[in-house]
């Protein structure tokens, strides 16, 4: 289905990131997987889709919050594959606290990583894009940009604001055939999140658990092939958020 593509992934390393970039891979998509510390983790994603299903897949070190570390990324990633058609955009950090707690630098920090980064990553892969009259862009976002969440002003905001870049890029390369949509997660578990199976909130989820990467890949999934959908959010959260 995706065969001849290349697909960009953010956060690849793991959780919902690795399940994604394998999830594409199972589709026939060659993988960048971008990561930001754990290379050990990131080739091992590389690895799997490679050896289970023959794609091609190799892991780019970058902090997607730095603008020229990103240039330079997806122009090594354009080389290395010949050019690229899928953008996922999962890389994300918390920085949890309550509001009149919090640190200047937490704050900072997460929007630079989760909005700027994402900023980042679209203005220089969009190029090629926009070129090619072809493209796709997909960001993960969170019920909590949504609706908010105590204790995580930051990562609300970052998120609220993902949705926000993702309608406005939405309109303005629509033009050029140039789709983008967002994800937004509930409770997933991953090793950031953990298990929340004793969390009080899973109470007001009617599916009634936690979800997995995997339920987060296959939303993603479906966006890379949807040709007639952009500027959505299709939350994936067990009904949380309805």
């Amino acid at each position: 289905m995706l065969k001849g593509r290349t697909a960009i992934v953010t956060g690849g390393s793991r959780g919902i990131g690795a399940a994604i970039a394998k999830k594409l891979a199972s589709m026939g998509a060659n993988v960048a997987v971008i990561y930001a510390g754990n290379e050990a983790a990131a080739n091992a994603v590389c690895d799997f889709c490679q050896g289970e299903y023959g794609v091609a897949a190799k892991a780019y070190r970058c902090d997607v919050a730095d603008f020229d570390a990103v240039k330079q990324t997806v122009k090594q990633i354009r080389a290395d594959f010949g050019g690229y058609h899928i953008l996922i955009n999962n890389a994300g950090i918390t920085r949890d606290n309550l509001m009149i707690m919090m640190k200047e630098a937490d704050y900072d920090t997460v929007l630079d990583t989760n909005l700027k980064g994402a900023f980042n990553m679209i203005r220089h892969a969009c190029g090629l894009f926009i070129k090619q009259n072809e493209g796709c862009i997909v960001n993960i976002a969170s019920v909590v940009g949504l609706s908010g969440n105590a204790g995580q002003c930051n990562y609300s905001a970052s998120k609220a604001g993902l949705i926000g870049l993702t309608k406005s890029v939405a309109k303005e390369l629509a033009p050029k055939s140039i789709r983008c949509n967002a994800v937004a997660p509930g409770f997933i578990k991953t090793d950031m999140t953990g298990d929340q199976a004793e969390n009080p909130s899973l109470a007001l989820v009617p599916l009634g658990r936690m979800g997995s990467a995997e339920d987060v890949a296959d939303a993603v999934a479906y966006l890379v092939t949807a040709r007639y959908v952009t500027g959505e959010v299709l939350r994936v959260d067990g009904g949380l958020a309805m």
